[in-house]
């Protein structure tokens, strides 16, 4: 504890116990002292005098740690096919020695020599309200100048990472905040060979594990600093927002100081930290009184109007169940907008009604697909999963995809998927669909590749040389596949497989092929004309897509109905995703 944070301490403590003595004095109220209750000491007086409350949360306080931490770390790949080179010197090797120095490994000048290793520098970011265990993905760099020409097929060996600062000229580390490992993806295998330097880049999927919790916060403005304030705030948002520790009821939000409230990032928009902060910064201040209908009966009238309407949305989520009618009595409107708003609101309050309008706002509208998705993903309700797999049909790719990965991240989702691990490097999926099959590669968290529909074999007519001495030779006599990797220094795999893409993947990881493998032999059959179907790398919802309406639906929902327009202008066709 620094001697600033000590003495913030102090001064709170110090407050809440003149208040009491105060209290116990005959005080009748906290919120305002009168002049003749006011002691001598002006400076006293004034810690005593507390600001009038807000009406919501953000008028007093601003959001704290909502900003990602950059953290950093030099490591190793090894398990290079003679593709690595010497780690020339430079202050990323210094700081490489000096990391293998703490893990006592020997010889560590002679190891950084070997061709089968390279030197890199490792990249990731921790989100706002990270928990211990959380995995990240991570970016793989070499230095400017390095030996190694391709880092595919390479591991990272375990690397630490910290936060780094410059401060007084110098550069400052933090603790170790994240620890890495795994197989890299290089940019060359999703993006071909045509430059070079995309082959010593890359990134490694879940490749991090976070090794502390992020809390994130609340900061009082000036005017409303003050221990009071501090804990009547936190009260208002514990009374909406707790959950069950063990067997014991606790807030997400505990008073620090008179200037800092911490919050805990409730269960239910654990994947959403930054929409608990607006519903938290949209709570209302004062105890819930006879005003509360009243407040409700206005917001109701937001809801009516697209340009009030989001707000209105996100205050009456911060009224919990109160706010319930209202919102199911937006949800019938006419205008996409207004019912999107109310369904997201819904949604997030676990009300089964949000899902047939959240359904429909995906696949009408991408400016609502990923935040109608987001709110989905966590619902309790088994209707979930079967409005998600009905997506499976739209005839647009990232709406299929993006239902299929929130399938996946649900319990009573994979069941429906099932995937199958092929040896533990990555999972296939094999997606029932009615609509033009297509072939999906995840480029994030989760290594996975996803057949949609019927995807048609192969054109191989006699034989085609993928990545890594892999090749594939069709076999006239049998219909079938014949897939053989050549590697220096290891004996030479085969396998024999039946012509369909879903069997040649697996056959890839018999003769020891990885995901970058399968990844690049993907992108060097689609170039080469072999794979007679759509190929796209994540093709995932964008978020902060803007939502235009139509001229004179700025006003109430008698005006005309509202319709949005996605920034990139994307369409439903089959074009509507980055693919090959």
């Amino acid at each position: 504890m620094n001697a600033t944070t000590a003495l913030h301490r102090c001064r709170f403590g110090l407050v809440w116990i003149t208040l009491s003595l105060t209290a116990a004095g005959g005080c009748t109220s906290f919120w305002k002292l009168g002049k003749q209750d006011e002691p001598d000491n002006p400076q006293l007086a004034k810690l005593l005098r507390v600001p009038e409350p807000p009406d919501l949360v953000r008028e007093a306080a601003i959001p704290h740690g909502m900003q990602s931490v950059p953290v950093t770390g030099v490591a190793i790949v090894n398990a290079l096919p003679d593709t690595g080179g010497p780690a020339l010197p430079s202050g990323f090797r210094d700081m490489l020695l000096e990391e293998m120095k703490r893990k006592e490994i020997p010889n560590p000048n002679e190891f950084l020599e070997r061709n089968d290793t390279a030197l890199v520098q490792v990249r990731g970011s921790i989100p706002p309200g990270a928990r211990r265990g959380d995995v990240l993905d991570l970016q793989v760099l070499t230095p400017p100048k390095t030996e190694a020409t391709d880092l595919h097929g390479g591991w990272l060996l375990d690397t630490r990472m910290r936060h780094q600062k410059v401060l007084d000229s110098s550069v400052r580390s933090s603790e170790v905040l994240a620890v890495a490992t795994g197989p890299i993806l290089t940019r060359a295998d999703h993006e071909g060979e045509k430059d070079e330097a995309l082959q010593v880049q890359g990134s490694i999927l879940s490749g991090g594990v976070v090794q502390n919790d992020r809390k994130i916060g609340l900061v009082l403005r000036p005017d409303f600093q003050h221990v009071k304030m501090s804990a009547a705030i936190a009260q208002a948002i514990n009374k909406r927002f707790y959950f069950f520790d063990g067997s014991t009821r606790r807030g997400i939000a505990e008073p620090i100081e008179d200037d800092f409230i911490q919050l805990d990032v409730h269960p239910r928009y654990r994947n959403n930290v930054a929409r608990l902060m607006a519903v938290v910064r949209a709570i209302g201040v004062a105890p819930e009184s006879s005003n509360t209908q009243v407040r409700l009966t206005k917001l109701g009238e937001r809801m009516k109007q697209p340009s009030k309407a989001a707000d209105a949305a996100l205050q009456l989520e911060g009224l919990g169940e109160p706010a319930i009618p209202t919102l199911l009595e937006a949800v019938q409107s006419s205008n996409p907008e207004l019912r999107f708003y109310a369904a997201e609101a819904l949604a997030y309050l676990d009300r089964d009604e949000a899902i047939d309008p959240l359904i429909a706002a995906i696949r009408a509208e991408p400016a609502f697909r990923a935040p109608a998705l987001k709110a989905l993903e966590d619902m309790e309700h088994h209707n979930v999963v079967e409005g998600l797999q009905r997506l499976m049909d739209s005839p647009s790719l990232e709406t299929r995809y993006g239902a299929f990965c929130k399938l996946r991240n649900r319990e009573d989702g994979k069941q429906k998927l099932a995937g199958q691990n092929l040896r533990g490097t990555y999972r296939l999926y094999q997606v029932p669909s009615s609509v033009k099959p297509s072939v999906v590669v995840s480029l994030r968290r989760k290594p996975e590749i996803v057949l949609f529909g019927d995807v048609q074999p192969l054109q191989i007519e006699s034989f085609f040389l993928g990545p890594s001495g892999i090749m594939i030779r069709s076999v006239p006599e049998t219909g079938q596949l014949r897939i053989s990797r050549f590697q220096a220094g290891k004996d030479d795999a085969f396998a024999e497989v039946n012509n369909s893409l879903a069997a040649v993947l697996e056959g890839l990881t018999e003769v020891g092929g990885g995901y970058g493998d399968a990844v690049s032999l993907l992108r060097m059959a689609k170039t080469k004309g072999i794979l007679p179907d759509q190929l796209a790398f994540d093709p995932l919802p964008k978020n902060l897509r803007t939502y235009y309406r139509n001229e004179g639906s700025g006003g109430s929902e008698s005006d005309e109905d509202s319709k949005g327009f996605a920034t990139d202008s994307e369409s439903e066709s089959e074009g509507d995703s980055s693919g090959v």
